[in-house]
């Protein structure tokens, strides 16, 4: 089984953390919003046995550091960009799942010459629906009550956090751990601080704000694969077969009973997808040349 290790890396000042290993074509996955690098712990194992695995704790996220910074999809995708570079990785396919799946689409139209492929994952930037819980965040005052939410004694309610969250749509399972685990980060202030920061970035009280749609004809010059779960309560599944229908040329798998986090629900056929997409398609060679012949294509 291939090896993989935690490393850190500093960069402008700010320690990144990462998960890396492996062997054979590059893959960058990025984690959701309150999540970190833990999020891929299911499937990591087989992925490193096909792929060099670059898994990075978001600025703000898990293990690297929280500063009072920009937080917006752009900075996390030059965070991306710039961690790639420093360890000597020139291109990737880049994976990314929820408020991951927004800045792959960040790198990808601010970095195209880094991108093989591009594989969205429960993807946000797809349309204005979202779950209750993460347009809360954006009213203001949420900072003060954050704090409650995170707290141990609340976090130790099992229960009472189950039925809370299942009055905006989150079912036992890998949603609510996964949910529980990212509200649980947040009983630290920098944590906190950043996730507000992020999530008021993309979300206002009445949705997303953040919408990519408009520029998904230009996927026509990546090979690009949507993965979504039938049942996904955060964003629903019908942003991923929008999203399909706009990327000339891209490929939808459906997990029909999965929710927000098809890779953990499902991790063995996650695994075999994605194994799948990456041996059936050639990496892209985005020119500035193709993508200007997109644009203006686009116009006439």
């Amino acid at each position: 089984m291939a090896d993989l290790s935690t490393c850190e890396l500093s960069l402008h000042g700010n320690r990144v953390s990462y998960r890396c290993g492996g062997q054979g074509p590059v893959l960058v996955l990025i984690h959701g919003i309150t999540s970190s690098s833990a999020s891929w712990e299911p499937v990591l194992p087989e992925l490193a046995e096909h792929f060099t695995i670059l898994a990075p704790d978001l600025l703000g996220h898990g293990q690297s550091d929280k500063p009072a910074g920009d937080y917006s999809l752009g900075s996390h995708a030059c965070i991306v960009r710039d961690l790639m570079l420093a360890l000597g990785h020139e291109r990737a396919t880049i994976v990314g799942h929820s408020l991951g799946g927004g800045i792959g689409m960040q790198v990808a139209y601010q970095f195209p010459e880094l991108v093989n492929r591009l594989v969205l994952v429960s993807s946000g930037g797809l349309g204005r629906e979202v779950s209750v819980f993460l347009r809360a965040v954006t009213l203001p005052g949420s900072e003060l009550v954050l704090p409650l939410i995170a707290s141990r004694p609340v976090l130790d309610a099992g229960a009472a956090i189950s039925r809370a969250l299942g009055r905006v749509g989150l079912q036992a399972g890998s949603d609510l751990a996964e949910i529980a685990r990212g509200i649980a980060s947040l009983n630290e202030l920098g944590a906190r601080r950043a996730f507000v920061h992020t999530a008021r970035a993309v979300i206002d009280t009445g949705g997303q704000r953040i919408d990519a749609r408009d520029r998904l004809y230009l996927a026509e010059a990546v090979p690009s694969l949507v993965v979504w779960g039938g049942i996904d309560p955060i964003i629903p599944a019908r942003h991923g077969r929008r999203a399909h229908e706009l990327m000339p040329g891209s490929r939808l798998e459906l997990f029909d009973h999965a929710g927000h986090f098809p890779h953990l629900d499902e991790p063995l056929r996650f695994v075999r997808v994605l194994r799948g997409f990456v041996a059936t398609t050639e990496p892209a060679d985005v020119r500035p040349e193709d993508a200007r012949a997109l644009m203006l294509a686009r116009a006439a």
